[in-house]
């Protein structure tokens, strides 16, 4: 009896965990379709956009960069389409198979109903006389043996009707599931050809972004002189939003020593006017020790008819404690001159929790320049360093600011524009390549609020702003910053 109370739980798991696991199966099945489905639209809309930013691109009566970096970005985003295309094929063909499985086991379960039915016919019809079933009933031997014939027989009726029941609802599934096959099968064929249609236009990109391309190495001496120009110009704005970084630095630290020194002396003159008013309580005190000693001498003398002393004895020192120095207070951060105020250290911490979670400085755009050195687009041999990130947007949209902060620059560029810093406690904000600005030195912004303009590019006929962000004069990936598109 023990032994049975351990092994039925175990047997009831082993039960039960094939089911379980079809259920888990099911629903992950179920949530990377939707993954796959919501990729998908993704992928369709950065496409879209990037044929936007292509059809703009064109426009220019010569090749550019932008062209090629349209073109090489919806190859990109193809190919990742495909790739969507062929998974959603794979799940369809799992369900094909699954489906044909089934519809193989019901054709089955089917036959064997309609087999065992036909017995059950032939059955009836040779004992189809109802003089032989009432026989049947009357030849028990005893009452309780014709009762158990009785019920029989109604048994037997009721588990042929049940049989008929059976192929009836085993043949309307064996249909759903042979129209489910069919949809499955018609929707892996539309799939297929999406697949095709997309493999063909890849081909015309790739085709199209390698003309491109041929083209823009015979203009090498143009593009390299723009690169040099480029490089100039980025070096200017860097060694701009340094020397205002340094600034706020030295304001800084400069400030920070003032309030010390202010502290400091309101400190020692707080403990000189202590000292001096301990030494004025000891000298009132001794003078009047001096008063009572005289008054007690000068009683005594009277009574006593001898002279007083010429002197009373001094009176003991009186010693001055030593001030207390005060505690110093712990900090989990490192120090930092520009979190010296409690809103610079509020503004940080803040800018830091929205790590990955700021918003865009435009509403429409994509990344056209990421930060760091990388390969040029056309000659590889040639790295180019970018300081943030450059936007292709609208001509003319909007750029906002991506938190709040105070301006401390906005200056004019020689080759960039408008460039207008924003502090953040310790971080800094710095928007490039502007082309009309609406803010002003010392004005406190808040997110989403416009700063500017964005800049044109005339070769490409889009518009551009650039990104960056740096921690103190330290400088920042910004697409770590802000949220993915």
């Amino acid at each position: 009896m023990l032994y049975l109370k351990k092994i039925i739980p175990f047997m009831l798991m082993l039960w039960l965990m094939p089911a379980m696991l079809v259920a888990q199966n099911n629903g992950q099945q179920q949530q990377s379709r939707e993954e796959l489905e919501r990729r998908k639209k993704e992928l369709q809309r950065e496409i879209d956009e990037a044929n936007e930013q292509l059809k703009e691109t064109k426009k220019s009566t010569r090749e550019s960069l932008g062209q090629l970096r349209a073109l090489r970005d919806k190859i990109t985003l193809r190919s990742r389409l495909i790739n969507n295309i062929n998974e959603e094929i794979n799940f369809i063909n799992g369900d094909i198979n699954a489906a044909y499985r089934d519809v193989k086991t019901l054709q089955k379960d089917l036959d064997t109903l309609k087999a065992q039915y036909a017995l059950l016919v032939v059955y009836a019809y040779k004992n189809r006389s109802s003089y032989d079933m009432l026989n049947f009933v009357f030849s028990a031997q005893s009452f309780n043996d014709a009762v158990k014939r009785f019920q029989y027989l109604k048994q037997y009726r009721e588990y042929r009707r049940r049989q008929a029941d059976n192929i009836v609802t085993t043949q309307d599934q064996l249909n759903r599931k042979i129209q489910n096959l069919e949809s499955q099968r018609v929707k892996r064929s539309d799939a297929l050809k999406t697949e095709q249609d997309q493999r063909s236009t890849l081909e015309v990109d790739k085709k199209e972004k390698d003309e491109v391309l041929s083209k823009l190495k015979g203009r090498e001496k143009e593009l390299v002189a723009d690169i040099n120009q480029r490089n100039k110009d980025a070096q200017k704005v860097q060694a701009a939003i340094r020397a205002v970084i340094r600034k706020e630095i030295e304001d800084a630290r400069r400030k920070a020593i003032e309030e010390e020194t202010a502290r400091r002396k309101a400190l020692e003159e707080k403990r000189r006017r202590e000292e001096e008013a301990r030494k004025a309580a000891a000298l009132a005190a001794a003078e009047k020790a001096k008063a009572a000693a005289a008054a007690a001498a000068n009683n005594n003398n009277t009574a006593n008819n001898t002279p007083a002393p010429a002197t009373p004895a001094p009176a003991p020192p009186v010693k001055t404690p030593e001030p207390t120095p005060e505690p110093e207070k712990a900090t989990a951060r490192t120090e930092n001159v520009l979190e010296a105020t409690p809103e610079a250290l509020a503004l940080s911490e803040s800018f830091e929790a929205n790590r990955g979670k700021l918003p865009w400085p435009v509403d429409a755009g994509n990344i056209i320049e990421h930060f760091g050195i990388h390969q040029h687009a056309v000659m590889e041999h040639i790295q180019v360093p970018s300081d943030g990130i450059v936007i292709a947007t609208n001509k003319g949209g909007a750029v906002k600011s991506i938190f709040d902060g105070e301006v401390k620059s906005v200056v004019v560029m020689p080759g960039s524009g408008y460039v207008i810093i924003i502090r953040h406690g310790q971080y800094f904000t710095t928007y490039v390549r502007l082309q009309t600005t609406r803010v002003k030195k010392g004005d406190n912004v808040k997110t989403g609020q416009v700063i500017g303009t964005a800049s044109t590019n005339d070769i490409e006929n889009t518009g551009e702003v650039e990104l960056q962000i740096w921690k103190g004069i330290t400088k920042q990936n910004p697409e770590q910053w802000i949220r993915r598109r």
